[in-house]
């Protein structure tokens, strides 16, 4: 059973990890009430939820990303790594970090 536990820890992990890299995620969002996430011993992984066909994945997004094309890039990521359909959730947009606004306004000066 502790096999079986670890394997989804791992899983989970390598999922989490595949969604805040793709460009325009802020990170992983708990939901409204703090409902989606996957428990593990001792931890908690928000903005995940797996069954056995199926997975769940809620995130934020920064301000200015494409809402369908980002969350159609974190549907891809989340597939090759887990069987059966993909669900994104945009929860929240939140602003860009203050290093890409310096960045973008000195690449138009």
């Amino acid at each position: 059973m502790t096999e079986r536990i670890e394997a989804i820890g791992e899983r989970v992990d390598r999922i989490a990890a595949a969604v805040v890299a793709v460009p325009g995620v802020a990170g992983l969002h708990a939901g409204t009430f703090g409902e989606v996430g996957t428990y593990l011993p001792g931890r908690r992984v928000p903005g995940i939820r797996l069954d056995a066909d199926h997975a769940e994945v809620h995130v934020s997004i920064v301000f200015g990303a494409p809402v369908l094309s980002t969350a159609a890039l974190i549907r891809q990521a989340v597939a090759a790594l887990t069987a059966g359909p993909v669900d994104v959730t945009v929860e929240d947009v939140l602003p860009a970090p203050m290093q890409s606004i310096q960045a973008r306004s000195v690449e138009r000066r």
